[in-house]
């Protein structure tokens, strides 16, 4: 009997569109951040009352975004931006809404102290709900303990502290989230300018700087430039590929 194996058809579109909370799972963190951010009071935030200019994104959304993004580790804003449209549990946080990179660095940025005080809040909230983590953020015993004191002596005092202490711990996020968007470049992110390809000593050079069209195209343009510098079964491979796309009809 031959290998059965499950369908991947990329190309057949959706009959109905997509209700993202059925991807997300029950018990993903994304639901705690929602949430609570929802409960914030956000006046303190920048905001455009006077209604002019482009639509603004919701405080509570950017918020959120944020908070998700920073707790599993996703710095940059571009890499963020770059998430509103392939992880499904942002997308589900944005409803389907892709700020930019200098809308996400912007929000920030304006609203550093906002954001912080307001980040603290959720950790708090999820201490008091006895979360160990929220996300690669750690809820160590140290809080937990402290808590406990808090419950039984009402210690004012050393809740302050726990709170700063929180205060310093996003200070660090804080950090590096500037420092990831201090690098201009996304590795992710395919070149919008590939050109002629020269050829050295050391192999293929960089392109020239000449623009070439995006998606599947770019890429095999780019392929294209290079293809003297590699093996004959890959430029065998290439050349099936090539035959496909020119069998597709345009659009499908």
């Amino acid at each position: 009997m031959p290998a059965r194996f499950v369908s991947v058809d990329r190309d057949t579109p959706m009959l109905l569109p997509p209700d993202l909370r059925e991807w997300v799972p029950e018990d993903d963190l994304v639901h705690f951040v929602i949430e609570a951010v929802d409960r914030l009071p956000l006046e303190s935030f920048r905001v455009n009352h006077r209604g002019t200019g482009a639509k603004q994104f919701p405080p509570h959304m950017m918020l959120a975004l944020l908070i998700y993004s920073y707790a599993n580790g996703l710095f940059s804003s571009r890499k963020i931006e770059r998430a509103t449209h392939r992880d499904v549990a942002i997308r589900y946080l944005t409803a389907g809404t892709h700020p930019d990179h200098d809308t996400i660095c912007k929000f920030r940025r304006e609203n550093l102290e906002a954001f912080r005080e307001s980040f603290v809040d959720v950790l708090e909230l999820a201490r008091e709900l006895k979360l160990l983590k929220l996300g690669n953020f750690s809820l160590d015993d140290t809080y937990l303990k402290a808590n406990a004191s808090i419950d039984k002596n009402v210690n004012y005092q050393r809740a302050v502290k726990i709170r700063a202490q929180l205060r310093l711990d996003i200070d660090e996020l804080l950090a590096q989230a500037e420092t990831a968007d201090a690098e201009e470049q996304d590795n992710q992110k395919l070149p919008e300018m590939v050109g002629s390809v020269t050829t050295g000593a050391g192999g293929p050079k960089s392109p020239s700087m000449v623009r070439k069209p995006s998606g599947i195209s770019l890429v095999s343009d780019w392929l294209g430039e290079i293809v003297h510098s590699i093996s004959p079964r890959s430029l065998r491979l290439l050349a099936e590929f090539s035959a496909e796309r020119a069998l597709t009809p345009t659009g499908s």
